[in-house]
């Protein structure tokens, strides 16, 4: 080869070497922007993080090689304008990401920002739920969510079976989207939000006290705190100045104390009296090397630079944030993309404007490195850095704290692969899914108690707890209105006796429902205590599905079922009632059976039976008692023949039925007939066509219609027992009803009354009656306990028999004794006619007489006549001697 053509080879390929170079050509420095606050308990921490992120990047040469990394930092000074302002004029810097923004407030704003100029954020410390939404594709969280927070919080609140808290928060969109997300989180486990102390941002010591005194206030003494770490500390001072630090209050703070305990220097923690007993959450991170190593390097720097503040978790996030941005750059430039950014058209300065909004420039490239971003997975200091499907990091953990005297203590984890633990997540995430084992370690509550608080009081604010009851029109007995306030009744009595059990004292108002003229709607009522109209509902309220989908009943005090009564006819049997089972063709046909099988008998018998021979009359005589007295068994007869014995059994088996269904027919007759119009139980009521009498205003009415498939038409509504009585003695045919349904309770109290009806079939309900309160009351469970108090102590069974002990109507038994033993009792024209009857002693003399056989008889027979001739003859001498004289 000579040497002008090697000159020329090599130009050659210098040049196609530079066309290679210029297509895939790395940049040299990729700017990525930090926005956060310097001056906080998380922008301190996070400062240095981020810093030293950016110098391992650039010291590793497996990610960005030959490309450096440079930081532009800006202060958003926790002022949302300020920040605002801040990250427009980060964004003029040509920054591809931005690590951050702290703030969820700056977030929300700079989020639409982000989205036009196609610049991701990833935000280590905004926690804001909201911040999740589609309307924010390039916001990403490189921290855990809230939502995620207060499912743990939520979790806690279910494990110590607390039904309601009051959420103490910030009243920004960090603090309501986190006390939103609270509210979802506890609806799922039963419990709710029951008070919201909205702390205005920027509040001095005077307006929090203010608010935690309505706070204190309330019924739930589980708080929830959820403000900014730089303010929230005011809180518990003030909290200690009320005296809500003491022992039965608990306290669950989120995750920014834990990074104001963290940062804080030993010597601000000398003095943890006034928050002993706090339950504090604290994003997990499992330990590992990699997060030692870092820890170690964190503080020789720290101390070097003389920063005083300490390491949160909240720096971790941060430091990985800067690894993901680092990584989805290299990526992005692997895949030969190019760092470009072009003029947005939509922005451009008005006339006069010193905005410079034509500086903001789009990121060609933004679309890709989003992607890039979200495709991120590496283990860093926080554990395993993966984006979900829905966004947020994978494998959500939190550490619960309990704070002492003078630290804090691990008490337990929270993740949503296996919810409340004792183990390390990272240890159950390698095993399936269960969140049915529950456990935390024991809790020093506020208070220095070790028992855990009930978590509600009844509320402190002069109010008296609003009691409905019905205004009936009928049994009194059970609620009664004698005027405002003034309200009687044995379910009355029953809760007073219940309110004066519970370990705190509960005033109580009651008011009256319904005018007294008819029975109000009971479902209404219950419908009052859902609307919050009410805080209760006390009487005769049957507990009913309807009625446990919107309130909160306790434990049944009676025990209750809908049940049948009816009008009975009385009907004195004749003397000839026996004759009724058969009709007089049966009679007939049994007649001549017993005939023809005496007669069949004898032909088989009389030749070789001694016992059927004899005279024709005697044979006779034997046939008819032989066939008659089979029916008792009763034959003295022996039967020899093989034939004479197989007819015998035959007809032995045949008397058996016959006299099996005369007795069940004559049962029936005397018994089942009695009833007048032929309902027996709850079957023959459905397939009847009579009309049907309901109590008004109960659940009766809709059951029938429901679940008996009973037509409106055949319901006849009814208030007093005196239109229970009228409907059931006109009957169907005069306007009345032929049967009534009703609640048992309500039923013995109608029958106590009027004896002339009866309870036909079985019971075909099981419900019982309680006392409604609003959903998830804490009072109902208090209350449920009283009532198994009261039943224990026998006291409920001397309320009920306090109002009910009139005597009730005697059994059809005790009728009829009664009825004879009244009979048999002489009246006072009587008396002389009894004292000409024959005495006791004539009586013995009849029974003596009867009980002497035929013998002696006709020998004192003999005897009287021969005394009467005697006599006569003795007359006749008496007579001639007389003479005589």
């Amino acid at each position: 080869m000579g040497a002008a053509q090697l000159v020329a080879w090599f130009l050659a390929f210098a040049a196609a070497a530079g066309v290679v170079s210029a297509a895939g050509a790395r940049p040299s420095e990729v700017a990525v922007g930090a926005l956060f606050t310097y001056d906080s308990t998380i922008g301190h921490a996070a400062r240095l993080a981020i810093e030293l992120a950016v110098d391992d990047v650039n010291a590793d040469g497996t990610v960005l090689s030959g490309t450096k990394l440079s930081l532009k930092s800006r202060d958003t000074n926790c002022s949302a304008f300020i920040g605002t302002v801040e990250a427009l004029q980060l964004m003029e810097e040509n920054v591809v990401a931005v690590i951050g923004p702290q703030s969820s407030g700056i977030g929300h704003v700079i989020s639409h920002v982000a989205n036009e100029l196609h610049i991701p954020l990833l935000s280590f410390a905004a926690t804001d739920p909201t911040l999740s939404a589609l309307e924010y594709p390039y916001f990403l969280r490189t921290t855990i969510s809230d939502y995620f927070q207060m499912n743990a919080v939520a979790s806690i609140v279910d494990y110590y079976q607390w039904k309601r808290v009051t959420a103490i928060y910030v009243d920004d969109d960090y603090g309501r989207g986190g006390v939103s997300a609270l509210g979802d989180a506890l609806a799922s486990k039963r419990a709710m939000i029951s008070y919201k102390a909205a702390i205005p941002p920027n509040s001095n010591s005077d307006v929090i006290s203010d608010i935690l005194f309505t706070a204190n206030m309330m019924e739930s003494r589980v708080m929830v705190v959820h403000v900014n770490p730089d303010t929230g500390m005011r809180i518990f001072s003030a909290a200690n100045e009320l005296r809500m630090m003491a022992t039965g209050y608990v306290w669950i703070v989120t995750d920014w104390l834990a990074a104001v305990l963290d940062s804080s220097a030993s010597r601000d923690l000398k003095d943890m009296s006034h928050i002993r007993g706090l339950i504090v959450l604290r994003q997990h991170t499992p330990e590992s090397d990699v997060k030692n190593e870092f820890i170690s390097k964190w503080n020789t720097v720290a101390h070097n630079r003389s920063i005083t503040s300490g390491l949160n978790s909240y720096s971790f996030y941060a430091y990985d944030s800067v690894w993901t941005v680092a990584r989805a750059i290299d990526q992005f430039l692997n895949s030969g993309q190019q760092i470009n950014f072009s003029t947005d058209p939509k922005l451009h300065d008005s006339n006069g404007s010193t905005l410079r909004l034509s500086t903001l420039k789009i990121f060609d490239g933004g679309e890709q490195m989003l992607q890039q971003l979200l495709l991120t997975n590496f283990t860093g200091v926080t554990g395993p850095v993966q984006f979900g499907s829905d966004g947020h990091l994978v494998r959500p953990a939190y550490d619960i704290l309990n704070v002492g005297g003078s630290g804090y203590r691990l008490i337990g984890y929270w993740s949503n692969h296996s919810g409340l633990s004792v183990a390390a997540p990272e240890i159950l995430y390698q095993k399936p899914p269960n969140t049915s084992a529950q456990q935390l370690y024991n809790v020093l509550w506020p208070g220095d108690s070790t028992t855990t608080p009930k978590g509600w009081v009844f509320r402190n604010n002069g109010k008296a707890l609003r009691v409905g009851v019905p205004n009936k029109a009928s049994f009194k007995d059970l609620v009664s209105s004698r005027g405002p306030g003034n309200v009687t009744g044995y379910c009355i009595d029953v809760f007073n006796a219940a309110i004066k059990l519970l370990p705190y004292p509960t005033p109580v108002q009651f008011v009256t429902i319904g005018d007294g003229t008819k029975n109000p709607s009971y479902i209404g009522i219950v419908q009052m205590v859902a609307a919050n109209i009410l805080d209760a509902a006390v009487g005769d309220f049957a507990i009913v599905r309807n009625g446990t989908a919107i309130s909160e009943y306790t434990q049944p005090y009676v025990e209750a079922g809908l049940v049948i009564v009816a009008p009975v006819k009385q009907i004195n049997p004749s003397a000839w009632a026996f004759l009724k089972p058969f009709t007089l063709e049966m009679w007939c046909v049994t007649g001549a059976l017993f005939i023809l099988v005496g007669i069949v008998v004898w032909l088989l018998e009389h030749r070789i039976n001694e016992e059927f021979r004899g005279s024709p009359r005697q044979q006779v005589i034997t046939i008819f008692w032989f066939s008659f007295s089979t029916m008792f068994t009763s034959h003295r007869e022996n039967v020899l023949s093989t034939l004479g014995r197989f007819v015998l059994i035959i007809w032995l088996f045949v008397v058996l039925i016959i006299n099996s269904s005369y007795t069940a027919s004559l049962t029936s007759i005397l018994t089942v007939q009695q009833l007048d119009t032929g309902i027996t139980g709850l079957d023959s009521l459905i397939s009847s066509s009579l009309p049907i009498g309901y109590q008004n205003g109960k659940f009766t009415k809709k059951y029938l219609i429901q679940e008996l498939n009973i037509p409106v038409s055949r319901l006849v509504a009814l208030n007093t027992i005196q239109e229970y009585a009228d409907a059931l003695n006109r009957g169907p045919k005069y306007g009345g009803v032929a049967a009534i349904v009703d609640e048992k309770p309500y039923i013995d109290i109608f029958l106590s009354y009027y004896c002339n009806f009866r309870i036909v079939g079985q019971q075909f309900t099981r419900e019982g009656w309680g006392f409604a309160f609003q959903r998830d009351s804490p009072l109902a469970a208090d209350m449920s306990t009283a009532i198994l108090q009261l039943s224990e102590s026998g006291q409920l069974q001397r309320i009920h028999d306090e109002w009910f002990t009139r005597p009730e109507c005697a059994s059809d038994d005790e009728s009829q004794y009664s009825s004879s033993e009244a009979a048999s009792e002489p009246s006072a024209p009587d008396a002389d006619a009894i004292q000409r009857r024959p005495s006791g002693r004539s009586f013995k003399e009849l029974l003596q007489f009867v009980d002497k056989k035929e013998e002696e008889i006709r020998m004192k027979m003999k005897r009287r006549s021969s005394d009467k001739d005697n006599q006569a003859a003795g007359s006749s001498d008496a007579l001639s001697v007389t003479s005589a004289y």
